[in-house]
């Protein structure tokens, strides 16, 4: 008898130990849209009261079945049993809008905050990066305390060290960490680290949307990744610039097809601040050279407006000639909030197909509409099917453009 309470009581605390754990994972603050439902996740026993009304007292459950139509930061208390405050939620909801749906290639340049380690090599046969605990995917700031932005600003440190000791601060996953390198000389009398580095990055995507009220736009509804780490690129800063389309190969089951552009001679639009999993945003300061007209504005969509069905797409493969193009939505994943596969949708346009084979590189970022409304942003495509691929929701895009960083 004693081995089965022992059994129930263990049983108990691993269960207290999740349900502990469930309630650390719920984010302290949401960013939803006015008119939007709170879809925090559910947990059984929990109560949510807004602060300074005793009378809102409510479970999770019914919180998401109500919608939001005040706008500005509400905060919450979260409670077990309405007895036991765990925690503070803020929620703060930004207004319905409308923007301005563009589709246009466009050319984006990337500057790194700090310089990007991408890659480890010998220098006469010795590895001074060895023991440093530097990976590649780190991020080196410092250099003997003086800020580093350029490769230029790493190399002219490293050379004026005369192979003495240098202190190396750099960042990996949020985390600043310090450690020590001896350059090494090569043959050509320099001094060097054997790490391959790079502060800027450089690509061609689509052109979401603009908001006038704001000057603010977003692009490509996912992030830009280093083409040598795979990893989401930290910025300092960017470029918005025009882009000219060189070249479009077709997509082929098994081998994605791509618009080529140049950035090269392109005129500077825009200012990027972010790069994020869900797109890339910043301020449009010449939307003229892209002929936007704010009589164009659309509605932004909420997520459980957008219906299963025809759609359509705008994008450019002409320079200078955007088109809307038939797409179907199959299927609408409304909880997903975690990554950009929100819409799964299929290219039905004949003329799309003729041209690209369906969804190619370069045109994540075209903007969805359905019934006049903007709805989101292809981000996908799946490789043993080129006419099919993923879209993330408008209104994730739209929450990330306005979340301060």
């Amino acid at each position: 008898m004693g081995k089965f309470k022992k059994v129930i009581i263990v049983f108990f605390l691993l269960l207290l130990y999740i349900y502990v754990c469930n309630i650390t994972l719920l984010p302290n603050s949401y960013i939803i849209m006015q008119g939007e439902k709170l879809n925090v996740y559910t947990l059984v026993g929990l109560f949510l009261q807004e602060k300074n009304k005793a009378s809102a007292l409510q479970t999770i459950s019914n919180a998401n079945q109500t919608r939001i139509n005040e706008v500005g930061k509400i905060d919450f208390n979260l409670s077990v049993l309405k007895l036991f405050p765990v925690k503070d939620i803020s929620v703060n909801v930004i207004p319905k809008t409308t923007v301005v749906p563009i589709g246009s290639a466009i050319g984006m340049k990337l500057y790194t905050d700090g310089v990007l380690v991408v890659g480890m090599s010998e220098i006469e046969g010795k590895k001074p990066y060895e023991n440093t605990g530097i990976k590649e995917g780190d991020r080196i700031i410092q250099i003997n305390q003086n800020t580093i932005d350029t490769t230029e600003d790493l190399m002219q440190e490293v050379n004026q060290s005369n192979g003495n000791s240098i202190s190396i601060k750099y960042i990996r996953n949020e985390k600043t960490i310090t450690t020590s390198i001896t350059p090494i000389k090569n043959a050509d009398n320099q001094y060097k680290l054997g790490l391959w580095v790079r502060d800027a990055a450089a690509g061609v995507g689509t052109l979401t949307f603009y908001e006038p009220s704001s000057n603010m736009f977003a692009t490509l509804g996912h992030g830009i990744l280093d083409i040598d780490t795979s990893q989401l690129i930290k910025i300092e800063n960017g470029e918005l610039v025009t882009t000219n389309i060189l070249s479009i190969t077709k997509g082929q089951r098994g081998s994605p097809g791509e618009i080529k552009g140049t950035v090269e001679s392109g005129y500077t639009i825009g200012e990027i601040s972010k790069n994020t999993e869900f797109g890339v945003f910043g301020s449009l300061n010449k939307p003229s050279y892209l002929n936007i007209s704010t009589e164009k504005q659309m509605e932004v969509c909420l997520r459980e407006e957008i219906k299963t069905g025809r759609a359509q797409i705008i994008c450019e493969l002409e320079n200078g000639k955007r088109k809307y193009y038939d797409i179907e939505i199959q299927k609408i994943f409304l909880q997903n909030n975690e990554d950009n596969k929100s819409m799964l949708i299929k290219v039905t346009d004949e003329e799309l197909l003729q041209k690209t084979g369906g969804i190619i590189q370069g045109m994540s970022g075209a903007p969805i509409i359905q019934n006049g409304k903007f709805v989101g942003a292809i981000t996908h495509v799946l490789v043993n099917d080129p006419t099919m691929g993923y879209g993330v929701f408008a209104d994730i895009m739209l929450k990330q453009m306005k979340e301060v960083n």
